[in-house]
């Protein structure tokens, strides 16, 4: 097998790359008219809804038929919104819902947001089961612990999503739910018998591809059941003979992001490229961390070079390309304009939109002391505990409920704790400054975090009646006079407990 134009072509059809830039470089331009497929976007592409459309028009200048791709799950993990906070709760406040009518609608209306932006591929929703309630990566990004409201959760977003002409991707497969080990930094083991698997984290995937999903990501997981050898992504024996022979699936397989730490680690970023292809994946992301045309060369050259060597088959390689395009095709076809610009992010949501009736409809409030005034009868203080995020989330977007709150009772003051701040002086200075007004305690998975409990500890002994508002998975709802589960920390979430806080139910003032 020789090294050829042809060849080239054929692996540079696979490689989905990222790039830096609210404009198009020019190698990427370049590279779309010798036949790479898609490319990958991430909010450092993105700074206003008319520039992406801006830029995803300069990207099909050079391929009318090009694949944008972006991670947009809604909720915690956003790259549209990034900036100022998504406005649609995320899956697991959905799942909290269970409104398999109000998901499917949420995943329109965001698909039509996409499709304004010219997006065509978004990699949601996660089809994960977030059995393991410490799970670091996954928690909220999933509807639920439940495999049937998970799936048909996944299912319904699927249906709204691609209505709007948008592909939809099920991800991570086989399911990232049940571990305690971000793929960013290790690899993750799941380690549920052959039965387990197949009676709880398959489940949702078997409802997407039942409902037409058009991709599929794999997960940097090891699976002993399955594979004892080789994480989900470098694995035949989960990508061929359990995704595409199994469980029937036809269409495109995408990795989760190939510089991650659980692939590249062993095998570097074009070896383990190589190797997904060669165990049956179709479409390799890369350019979160390394997003230059050296490393989609890198990639799409290992790709070459493991077919000359023999060690992936053209044919198969051969198959990968031909799933992209056509996908491409089917995107080309279904894809249809959506009347006027994409409408600006409401300052304070003062429109009651279907996003912010959904986070209203995920709240629960769990009563446990008739100590403190409910609603809030003057302005707080609130403390904010930040914990550190995954990286599948911008450590930038705006969360909390201190910044509404405060438009709806001005006064209000805000006090922000990471866990190297929230030392004891912080908290007495904290009280200090909630003296002779009410106390609100954000938390983000409080539960996950031994800083947080002991710091929330400290101040309710001290205030008994404070009100706790948790903005993560609710692992426990037992703090506070007043705690209060939003299911989310999305901007709608926090929007949604100030309005609760406020007494004010309806449109902020």
């Amino acid at each position: 097998m020789k090294r050829g134009p042809e060849l080239l072509r054929l692996a540079d059809a696979v490689v989905f790359p990222g790039f830096v830039g609210t404009t198009p470089p020019d190698w990427v331009r370049r590279r779309l008219g010798e036949g790479l497929t898609g490319v990958v976007l991430f909010s450092r592409n993105i700074a206003t809804p008319a520039q992406v459309a801006e830029l995803t028009a300069a990207l099909r200048a050079e391929n009318p038929q090009v694949l944008v791709g972006i991670d947009e799950e809604s909720g915690e993990v956003t790259r549209l919104e990034a900036a100022a906070g998504s406005t649609r709760p995320g899956s697991y406040a959905l799942g909290v819902v269970d409104d398999v009518g109000l998901t499917e609608e949420i995943a329109a209306d965001l698909g039509r947001d996409l499709i304004r932006a010219g997006v065509t591929v978004t990699f949601a929703p996660s089809a994960d089961v977030n059995s393991n309630p410490d799970n670091p990566v996954i928690g909220l990004r999933a509807f639920g612990a439940d495999p049937d409201l998970v799936a048909r959760h996944a299912a319904a977003w699927i249906r709204g999503m691609q209505s709007a002409g948008v592909a939809a991707c099920a991800k991570h497969f086989p399911g990232h739910g049940d571990t305690s080990v971000d793929s960013h930094h290790g690899v993750p083991l799941v380690a549920a018998t052959d039965e387990e698997l197949r009676d709880t984290a398959l489940r949702p995937f078997r409802a997407a591809v039942a409902e037409g999903v058009r991709l599929v990501m794999t997960g940097h997981l090891l699976v002993p059941a399955l594979d004892p050898a080789m994480p989900a992504t470098l694995s035949g024996r989960v990508l061929h003979d359990l995704l595409r022979v199994e469980l029937g699936f036809d269409g495109v397989i995408i990795t989760d992001g190939i510089e991650m730490a659980a692939v590249s680690g062993p095998y570097g970023i074009g070896g383990a490229s190589a190797l997904a292809i060669a165990a049956g994946a179709d479409a390799i992301c890369v350019g979160g961390e390394h997003a230059d045309e050296e490393t989609a060369t890198a990639v799409r050259d290992a790709i070459v070079d493991a077919v000359v060597e023999g060690r992936l088959p053209e044919e198969r390689l051969a198959d990968a390309a031909r799933r992209v395009c056509d996908l491409a095709l089917w995107s080309a076809s279904v894809r249809r304009p959506v009347a006027g610009p994409a409408p600006a992010a409401p300052d304070g949501l003062r429109e009651p939109s279907i996003g912010l009736t959904a986070a209203r409809r995920a709240l629960r409030v769990t009563r446990r002391s008739a100590v403190a005034a409910f609603p809030l009868p003057a302005p707080p203080h609130v403390v904010e505990f930040a914990p550190q995020m995954s990286l599948a989330i911008e450590k930038d977007t705006p969360w909390g409920v201190g910044e509404p709150l405060g438009k709806l009772l001005p006064g209000t003051t805000v006090t922000r704790l990471d866990a190297s701040a929230a030392t004891g002086v912080a908290v007495e200075a904290a009280l200090a400054a909630a003296s002779g007004r009410p106390l609100v305690v954000v938390v983000r998975d409080a539960h996950r975090h031994a800083w947080q409990i002991d710091a929330l500890t400290h101040l309710l002994a001290a205030r008994g009646d404070t009100v706790v508002v948790e903005m993560g998975l609710p692992g426990r709802s037992d703090f506070g006079a007043v705690h209060i589960a939003t299911h989310g920390s999305a901007r709608v979430c926090g929007q949604a407990a100030a309005e609760l806080l406020a007494g004010d139910a309806g449109p902020a003032a």
